[in-house]
């Protein structure tokens, strides 16, 4: 029989927005093209890639215009797609000890966030009354523990916070990471409550949230910033954990082995990104005015220490483009003005990490290569912990930074993978060609990529199946959209595809501890041990019991 796969669109049974805001130019960006001027250089089966129609465009706030696409066009979905506004998940079913804290004592409590830091208790029960006074837009879960014992709470704000809604981005910030450094966590708790209280007077706060799981996370040192002291905009004091580790040195590294004492708050997070496959990420810090983009590291740490030589990734363009998306933003940032005579100026406010100085165990180079969620870390204040009283000057100055820097999930391709029968395929490797760290499809065969306008071609590979390439172009208006479907692959005689062998072989580290792995037969019955999935470039490697033991990469 034969299977009519149709044309797989957006879930919602209202008619869906899309946002692009126009990207900024750097040496590195691809060429803009207009839709048309992209059409015509490139052959794109109808099936396979949607253009939604029917553009609108508003002002947001005074600041600069943002263009909107939207679609009536709702397809025909697969079966286990046909209930729209159908509960797909709960976070409990993704987080350690995640059931949501609904208090009904909070649920008629007139909630008011005054510009002023919260310790623990406090910030607890704001987070608490604020989901118990808005249950339909927020959910609070915690990953996980303090060494103390704190809990690490996560709050999701969207109008769809308890469950995943297919199609749409989850993306995520996490604060107060050093603990000194404060102004991180009030400025996401007052970005929780911007969010919860325009959601019905905001045309545009309405649209993120309703096409965006947004998950904030105010504080992953909760111990560190406990015993941090107001009005320090330097010094040591509550930087690390309540055990004396940096958090942000302390998650595995690709350029080198990172032998710290893995902590609780950061094997609470490393459980969480594996659980959730989020698009996009802010880490948030103090102290400097920039955007820093990966490489955090480089194979010569060194040396790059005292030349500040970048480390730049694949996605060198894309990293730039959502750096400049929040400098820009920002009330001050891309001026480049340096904190201190002694620091660095930023020219237009961003940097390369490891151009800045080299890192090992960073959070954002750990989520871009483990998991292809792009992160950027964002130093928004020159000062760690400054007083109470300059607390609203610092909202004020990152807000529509934080806000114009989620809606970049909304860039690029994103798309579906389906077997001929129509059930999706979870756990597909996807790579666009000539970028070399991967991403993965959801349970429901989702996938996302943050892409500037040009032409790409995507790679996929998926246990069992043919692998496939597809062309598509990407442009500046809206997203692109991607409907794939795999074949199954013949397999005789013992020999699996030597192009799937050949994807195991060159996609990756981070296997060797993170993922599964497992035993391909190949070449008429000889065993060879690799890693199921990838996504990034390996050379020369030597194979000992079943594991990595020396791995190089060719820069």
């Amino acid at each position: 029989m034969k299977t009519v796969i149709k044309r797989l669109v957006f879930l919602t049974t209202q008619t869906t927005c899309f946002l692009a805001i126009v990207a900024h130019s750097s040496n590195n960006q691809a060429d803009s093209y207009s839709q048309a001027q992209l059409s015509s250089k490139i052959n794109v089966a109808d099936d396979s890639v949607v253009f939604p129609d029917d553009a609108i465009t508003r002002t947001i706030q005074n600041t600069t215009q943002i263009k909107r696409i939207s679609t009536s066009d709702q397809g025909d979905l697969p079966n286990q797609y046909q209930e729209s506004q159908q509960r797909h998940y709960s976070e409990s079913d993704f987080v350690n000890g995640g059931n949501l804290n609904l208090d009904p004592q909070f649920k008629d409590v007139d909630i008011k966030l005054e510009h002023k830091y919260h310790h623990f208790d406090q910030m607890t029960q704001y987070l608490r009354q604020t989901t118990a006074r808005y249950p339909s837009l927020t959910a609070l879960y915690s990953i996980g523990k303090s060494v103390k014992g704190r809990d690490l709470w996560v709050m999701v704000v969207s109008a769809s916070p308890y469950e995943h809604m297919i199609g749409k981005p989850d993306v995520k910030y996490i604060g107060n990471i050093h603990g000194n450094e404060a102004v991180s966590r009030e400025i996401l708790l007052q970005l929780i409550n911007y969010l919860v209280t325009n959601y019905n007077t905001d045309q545009y706060i309405k649209w993120l949230l309703d096409n965006t799981r947004i998950h904030i996370m105010p504080s992953m040192n909760p111990d560190g910033f406990e015993v941090s002291k107001e009005g320090a905009c330097d010094g040591a004091q509550g930087r690390y954990n309540s055990q004396g580790y940096d958090l942000n040195r302390n998650f595995p590294d690709y350029f080198k082995q990172n032998n710290k004492r893995p902590q609780p708050e950061t094997e609470a997070v490393k459980e969480w990104i594996k659980k959730i496959q989020f698009v996009l990420s802010g880490s948030l810090h103090g102290g400097a005015l920039v955007a820093s983009y990966p490489f955090d590291n480089s194979p010569n740490s060194l040396f790059t220490t005292y030349s500040h030589t970048p480390s730049l990734t694949p996605d060198d363009d894309v990293f730039k483009h959502l750096a400049l998306t929040y400098s820009t933003s920002h009330a001050k940032m891309s001026k480049g003005v340096s904190c201190q005579s002694s620091q660095t100026s930023f020219r237009r406010g961003i940097t390369n990490g490891a151009e800045w100085y080299p890192l090992t165990g960073g959070m954002q180079d750990y989520n871009y290569v483990w998991y292809g969620c792009m992160e950027v870390t964002l130093e928004v204040s020159c000062c760690k912990y400054p007083p109470a009283y300059e607390l609203p000057k610092y909202w004020e100055d990152n807000k529509m930074a934080l806000i114009k820097f989620i809606a970049e999930a909304h860039r690029g391709v994103h798309g579906f993978v389906f077997d001929v029968a129509g059930n999706p395929v979870e756990k597909a490797s996807l790579k666009i060609k000539s970028r070399d760290v991967g991403f993965q499809t959801t349970k429901f065969g989702e996938f996302w990529r943050i892409l500037l306008p040009g032409m790409y071609k995507l790679e996929i590979y998926a246990d069992g199946f043919v692998p496939r390439e597809m062309d598509f172009i990407v442009v500046d208006e809206h997203p692109t959209l991607l409907n794939i479907t795999l074949h199954a692959a013949k397999v005789s005689n013992n020999l699996i595809l030597e192009k799937k062998v050949k994807n195991n072989l060159y996609w990756m580290f981070n296997t060797v501890t993170e993922m599964a792995w497992s035993t391909h037969v190949w070449n008429g019955g000889s065993k060879f041990m690799g890693p199921k999935w990838g996504s990034h470039l390996l050379s020369n490697m030597t194979l000992t019991s079943g594991k990595f033991r020396t791995w190089t990469r060719d820069f």
